[in-house]
């Protein structure tokens, strides 16, 4: 028997919703979540832009048992060239980066936190699914807000990586069943209004499983942007 009491892989699709290029395939995102038997939970990602500068970001965050942010690492390249690494843990009462950017050099951040870190965003879509799981549902639909730290400050976590602290509004919309590539899902409606970011982001509509583990099956971004996600593969292995 291994530590690990469950594994959920999958694919994300990333495409665009600009009328020039509607459907056009722009990216990729693989990733994995395992739920450790001790409750605490690990989720990788390897993601794709393939829009110029094309980024490449690997991630890796850990959740401990009482789905609070641990540790982080996240490293990515823009262009075809690195642009930096960087860990992050997460203490009661601080957290810490350690970094090496090519624009920046090196890099040491320490961050008071006034009570322990809520949530990490890391710019993985898998990622920001998870995020939705700080709603608190029993007080139904509505808005709640929350601070939270990213790894970057750039809509495409395309700089750094470095602490960089946002106030999260998050609106759950409702439940509804939905048909992805992947398959048919009962899915949680979740709406991000409002990041806090330097650039106003537009409105971020995320559809993820109705179960503990927030797993994204369609997503999309308004505005400029105009990007949608969408699941296109889904395994779960009982260990």
């Amino acid at each position: 028997m291994t530590g690990i009491a469950r594994s959920i892989s999958g694919t994300i699709q990333y495409t665009s919703n600009q009328s020039h290029r509607q459907g056009a395939e722009r990216g990729r995102e693989n990733f994995q979540l395992d739920v450790h038997r001790d409750g605490s939970r690990v989720l990788a990602a390897h993601c794709e832009i393939d829009d110029a500068p094309p980024v490449v970001r690997d991630v890796n965050l850990r959740v401990d048992a009482d789905n609070l942010p641990r540790e982080c690492f996240v490293r990515i390249a823009v262009g075809g060239q690195f642009r930096g690494s960087g860990w992050f843990t997460f203490g009661p009462t601080e957290a810490q980066c350690e970094s090496n950017t090519t624009v920046e050099g090196r890099v040491s951040q320490r961050f008071p936190l006034q009570s322990p870190l809520l949530a990490f965003g890391n710019h993985a879509i898998i990622n920001d699914a998870y995020a939705m799981s700080l709603y608190d549902l029993s007080q139904g639909p509505g808005k709640q807000s929350f601070f939270m730290l990213l790894s970057s400050p750039d809509h495409r976590g395309a700089t750094g990586p470095m602490i960089f602290p946002v106030q999260l509004a998050i609106e759950y919309v409702g439940e509804e069943e939905i048909e992805v590539i992947a398959g048919r899902f009962k899915a949680r409606h979740f709406r991000i209004l409002d990041v806090g970011m330097p650039e106003e982001h537009p409105d971020y509509d995320l559809w993820v499983t109705a179960d503990e583990h927030y797993i994204v099956l369609r997503a999309t971004v308004t505005g400029y942007m105009q990007t949608a996600y969408e699941l296109s593969n889904y395994t779960v292995v009982e260990h």
